[in-house]
């Protein structure tokens, strides 16, 4: 990468080792490269924080207030891809699923190419965990209906562990398998916060 100030190699360097200058972002630059780290689904939250903490205050757009143009911009892009980058890789769920599509497969996308088929037993008992919610919902039963969460909020657990140490081995359809499970599991446990909250009003 070279720098645009003084064309020096920047070597990926967040400040231009020759000028000083602030950098353009890499092509194709990964949330865990804005923070050196390596693509993994698993790390140190403190250590991931700090680095933030230490980047935002380097990165501020107030620093650069009386800076040219070019510089302002570039505080403001690389500012909000570090805001973006922190909160994809603090929640563990959403840095698993992001690893996932780095690695070629996007759960978020809708289209029926981009899913994996789940187990049909598990869609059955899934069928059958949604039918019981609706049944506690309509009789107000919002103990069970929390119970039931407890339950549910164990298994997506043990399913992203799972789609983790898949992800650790490089076994990318058994994550992904995994990961839609912990979709299927964080949908019902949103049902159950949506009960509570109705339950509140």
């Amino acid at each position: 990468m070279t720098c645009w100030n003084c064309h020096t190699d920047t070597q990926g360097a967040l400040f231009c080792p020759a000028c000083g200058k602030i950098t353009q972002a890499p092509r194709g630059e990964t949330a865990f490269d804005v923070f050196g780290l390596p693509p993994s689904p698993t790390l140190d939250a403190n250590a991931l924080e700090a680095r933030f903490r230490e980047l935002s205050l380097k990165l501020h757009p107030d620093r650069f207030a009386q800076a040219p143009a070019k510089e302002r911009l570039l505080s403001l892009e690389r500012t909000t891809t570090l805001n973006e980058s922190f909160r994809t890789l603090k929640d563990p769920v959403k840095r698993a699923f992001y690893l996932l599509k780095l690695k070629g497969v996007d759960l978020d996308r809708e289209d029926p190419g981009a899913q994996r088929p789940l187990p049909l037993e598990f869609l059955e008992e899934v069928m059958t965990l949604r039918e019981s919610l609706d049944a506690l919902d309509e009789q107000k039963d919002l103990a069970g209906a929390q119970k039931m969460a407890d339950e549910v909020g164990q298994r997506r657990k043990d399913a992203l562990a799972a789609g983790c140490a898949a992800l650790e081995k490089d076994d990318v359809e058994t994550a992904a398998r995994e990961l839609s499970k912990v979709r299927y599991f964080a949908r019902f446990l949103e049902e159950v916060e949506a009960m509570e909250e109705e339950a509140l009003a």
